[in-house]
Formats: C-alpha cells, structure tokens, sequence
C-alpha cells in the first residue's frame, strides 16, 4: 500500500454499551468502539468489559467468522494479533488494513444469554496525486480540454483546477468502483501563443488528508506557428568589408532547418551558413540584393528578408557632384520656355493690331466713294444732309 502503518489515526468515535446480564449479584456489561484508520495503517479493536466473571468472550469478523476465542487464535490471518486480555478490556490490533476488512466487528460475551455489540471499522482511502489527460494538442486560436484524474479514493476527492491563484470551474464527474470511488473534472480554455508554458495546476482534497492536498501541476504546452525577423548589421557597408546576418526564429515546435536564399539569384560563392547566421567576406557590388530567410513547422511557415547595397564612394561623389548641373539645367529650360511663350503672346498681339488696321482702312475707302458719287450726280449736299469729310 501505498501509506504506512498509522497508529495515531484509529480514533474511537462512538462507545456502545451493552445490556447488562443479571447473574446473581453482579451485573456484566460489554462495549464496542467504532475505529477509523487510513488503508494500509493499523486498527486497533476493543472491546470493554464489565463485572467479568470469566464467561466466554468471541470476536467475530464483519462476515461473521470467528477471530478469537478466548484469546485464542480461531482464523487463520496473520494481520490479526491478540495484543490484550484482561478482565476489563480485550484488545485485538489488524495491520495492513484495506477497504475490504471495513465493517462491524462482534464482541460477544456468552453467558446465560449470548449478547454482543458491534465496533465499526471505517477505512479511508485518500487520494493519490492527480494525473492530468490531454483530449487533443493546444493550437493557437483553438481551445484545449484537460482532464484531471482521481483513480481511487474512499470517500470521493474533491478536485480543484488553479490558474495564476485562481479556481477555474470544471465539469465534474464521479464514478462508484464499489469499495471505492473515481473522480474527474474537466475545463476547456481557449489559448494563444502567450499562453505556451502557463502554469496550471489541479489539486485533490480528502478528509484523510486533513489541510494537506495532492497536487499536480500541468503547463500548457501551445503549438503556434513561427515568426522569423533578421537582425541586419549596423553602420554603413563598404566594398571589402564582411556581412553577418542572424534569423531569429520562434515557433512551437522551434523550426529544425533555416533556408537562406537570394531572391531572384543564387547565393554568392563566398557565402557561409551555419543554422540561423548567414555571412559573406569581402563584399563586392555583385553582392548586392535581397536575402532572404525562411522558416516552417507543421503549423506555418514565415519568412523576412534583407536588402544589402553595398557603398561605393566613387559612385556616391559622382552623383553628388552631377546634382548642382542638373539644377541648372532646369533653370535655363525654364527660362527658355518661358522667352519661347512671351514671344508666341507678342506675335499674336502684332498680328491681331495689323488686321484691325486694315479693316479701318477699308472702311475709309467706301465713305470716299460715296461723297465721289454723289459729287458726280450733283446731288445737294443739304439732300440727306449728310456730311462728309474727307
């Protein structure tokens, strides 16, 4: 069994006195104290007499079989020991006590009439620690169903789950194997990456166990995707100089196998990998492009990349020393656009006064004809009294 022998658990609880057996003058009395002991301890069975007279005092087991006799051996059990016999208190001690020896034990004194009374044998069995059962892996975003377990306990475990000092309400179930009882209760919690590694914890209570509890502790073990970041270098990189990257990668379960790879190209000659650091000596323009970093478990895969330019001085002087000419020559185009748009507008200006010139011109010409004509026909110039200058 699993506990020792316990002598300082057999309590009495109750004392039965018996009928008193008139012989003569003296009165003769038996009682039975009931004992409750821990499964695997010591019990301690009395019975008390009064007024004994030497009549025959029997000690039978709950299935009514003779134990003792007397003070003699009757069944053939070790575990049961004849420890007193006096005249006021027999005594009989059963070690190794389990659920099955529970019940009531005679103590018979025979006289001229047989009487008895019964002590009880209550044993309790108290729990072992708790298992906790796993109805299906934790996946980010999904919910988890954990059961914890009482096999075996008289009466039933009370059981508790604790998160973070707090109970989470379970669905409590309890099963009766007879002698004894099974006991579950089951939570269901929804989890997130967050939650990987949280400690949880299921605790089992019993009368048997006073203040003390057993107790298993569970941390939650959270299947998730994994994320992959680069760490890129620091500074400005120079033709000739060294590349170091680092592709740091979580995940549950953490990825086996890192890929490195350049988008659009093949990795330079010159490259070394070793797991999660990617590096390049002596870097060239030809080394410049996008790195890339790939990572998968059976729940995802995820990637980030890099994009390395490498400096060239002479490049970046070049460049610099062409911006002040461009300025310039946006300048002068300006201008020039600007000269090419007045002389359009003063063009068209010219060209609209001189049709309009002429057409006064015209005008001039036919008033002249006219005072011609009326010259020629002799016509009064007080006819019409018109004027005309000329």
């Amino acid at each position: 069994m699993a506990f020792a022998t316990v002598w300082n658990y057999c309590v009495p609880l109750t004392i039965i006195t018996v009928a008193c057996l008139v012989r003569t003058a003296h009165c003769q009395a038996v009682q039975a104290e009931n004992v409750t002991v821990l499964e695997g301890g010591t019990a301690q069975i009395s019975c008390r007499l009064q007024n004994y007279d030497g009549s025959i005092v029997v000690i039978q087991n709950p299935r009514r079989q003779t134990l003792f006799f007397n003070g003699t051996r009757a069944l053939k059990d070790d575990r049961f020991q004849m420890v007193l016999f006096t005249p006021r208190l027999v005594r009989i001690e059963l070690t190794n006590v389990s659920v099955f020896d529970e019940g009531g034990y005679f103590c018979q004194l025979y006289t001229d009439a047989t009487h008895h009374q019964v002590a009880t044998l209550s044993v309790l069995v108290p729990p072992e620690t708790p298992t906790v059962d796993v109805k299906q892996e934790a996946v980010e975003g999904g919910e988890v169903e954990l059961t914890c377990v009482s096999p075996r306990s008289k009466p039933a475990a009370t059981l508790r789950w604790m998160r973070n000092g707090r109970e989470i309400p379970g669905v409590v179930s309890q099963q009766d194997n007879g002698k004894t009882f099974s006991v579950s209760s089951t939570i269901r919690i929804p989890v997130e990456r967050k939650d990987n590694g949280a400690a949880l914890s299921c605790e089992a209570f019993h009368p048997a166990l006073g203040t003390q509890r057993r107790v298993r502790h569970y941390r939650l073990d959270v299947y998730f995707a994994p994320t992959v970041r680069i760490v890129p270098p620091s500074g400005i990189l120079r033709e000739g100089d060294s590349l170091s990257l680092t592709c740091s990668v979580s995940g549950n379960p953490l990825p086996r196998n890192i890929q490195w790879s350049k988008i659009n190209d093949t990795l330079p000659e010159r490259a070394e990998i070793s797991g999660p650091t990617f590096q390049i000596s002596r870097l060239s323009q030809s080394h410049n492009g996008t790195y890339l970093c790939q990572a998968q478990n059976n729940f995802g895969r995820a990637a980030d990349h890099y994009t390395l330019l490498v400096y060239d001085p002479g490049a970046v002087v070049e460049t610099h020393s062409a911006v002040p000419y461009a300025v310039i020559g946006g300048v002068l185009a300006l201008l020039v656009f600007t000269v090419i748009c007045v002389l359009i507008v003063t063009i068209w200006c010219s060209v609209r006064q001189k049709g309009s010139y002429l057409t006064h011109e015209a005008s001039g010409l036919d008033e002249h004809g006219e005072v011609q004509e009326a010259f020629l026909n002799g016509n009064d110039a007080s006819q019409g009294k018109k004027e005309y200058l000329l």
